[in-house]
């Protein structure tokens, strides 16, 4: 006798009603239907319905239903957990969108570092002059296609050629050893670069993975410095840029930095120069990208030559000499 097939469930695949999910979301927040369709302005019979139809397209119950009380199955649960940061994306959404509807407005992506800590102590300025602009930032390390995402600008770091075709050049780097005075006032003096090995260095814990990034360690500031074995006190690595400036402003150790990043701390005082005359020359660089679909409107256009200004200003403060070459839009 041969063995039966066994039986073979057909998942639906159309796409659930918003409403049913809505529904659900309301009645695994309160775990109570009357509260979730006061809520909702439904009836009650109207909410179980939903969450009825949303059982049916997902195939398994999604609540246990007790007499006088409502509780979330695995199932249930599962779904919740994917749910909720979706609703709470969406309503954001909305909301912005509602609440800029009429208004004028410019979205830039940069990453977390340069946004903390050169792009943002310079937007009040921008504010006084444009109050009717809203600006939005939008930190992270991964990059966005200005062709299909929501985003008018992007500022952006990397070797001459990496930037798309169009990008305008900021500015340009070089690397600074700096403290905070007081660490200096209470260690050894720092007199040549040898000496720099009686205190903690800090630089960037994931520099050596990526090739560009080899630039930025102290390991080739040492080669340039003919110090090959030299070995500091301590290291102390973190992940950001503005990790690393930070934890020299609190004095914990002295930090290879990247100019047009503290200059205003130089310049304030909050961080002292070490070695002025032993910075490392980085190939990397700054660049401004618009986006295609944002160019020609006039508060992207104002938001954008206000930006190469205050990077003008950044090149005179970090002493960079023009270069028109590298000035010129990539082509």
């Amino acid at each position: 006798m041969s063995k039966s097939s066994p039986a073979i469930t057909h998942l639906r695949s159309r796409p659930v009603a918003v409403g049913h999910l809505r529904a659900f979301e309301a009645v695994a927040r309160h775990l109570n239907f009357r509260i979730a369709s006061e809520e909702l302005a439904l009836t009650q019979s109207a909410v179980s319905r939903q969450i009825q139809a949303l059982e049916d397209e997902v195939g398994v119950p999604l609540f246990l239903r007790h007499t006088r009380a409502v509780e979330l199955t695995s199932a249930g649960a599962q779904l919740l957990r994917t749910l909720l940061p979706a609703l709470e994306r969406i309503d954001g959404t909305v909301r912005q969108i509602r609440q800029s509807a009429g208004r004028q407005s410019v979205a830039v992506t940069t990453w977390a570092s340069f946004a903390s800590m050169w792009l943002i102590p310079r937007l009040e300025a921008f504010q006084q002059s444009h109050p009717g602009i809203d600006i939005r930032i939008d930190a992270t390390d991964t990059a966005v296609d200005l062709e299909t995402a929501d985003v008018d600008l992007a500022l952006r770091y990397s070797l001459p050629g990496g930037p798309v075709r169009g990008a305008q050049r900021l500015f340009g780097e070089q690397l600074a050893l700096v403290a905070s005075p007081w660490l200096l006032k209470s260690g050894q003096a720092i007199r040549q670069p040898a000496d720099v090995a009686h205190f903690t260095l800090i630089e960037a814990g994931d520099a050596h993975r990526t090739q560009h990034m080899e630039w930025l360690t102290w390991r080739r500031w040492f080669q340039t410095q003919g110090l090959l074995n030299l070995e500091p006190k301590r290291w102390l690595y973190f992940n950001y840029a503005h990790q690393i400036v930070q934890a020299a402003l609190t004095g914990q150790g002295v930090a290879l930095a990247r100019m047009p990043l503290i200059a205003d701390s130089l310049a304030s005082g909050d961080l002292v120069e070490v070695l002025p005359g032993h910075r490392l020359d980085s190939p990397l660089a700054y660049w401004l990208l618009v986006g295609p679909r944002s160019a020609q409107r006039p508060e992207v256009k104002a938001f954008s030559d206000w930006l190469q200004a205050e990077a003008a200003r950044t090149r005179v403060t970090v002493g960079e000499v023009p270069d028109t070459d590298l000035c010129d839009d990539l082509g």
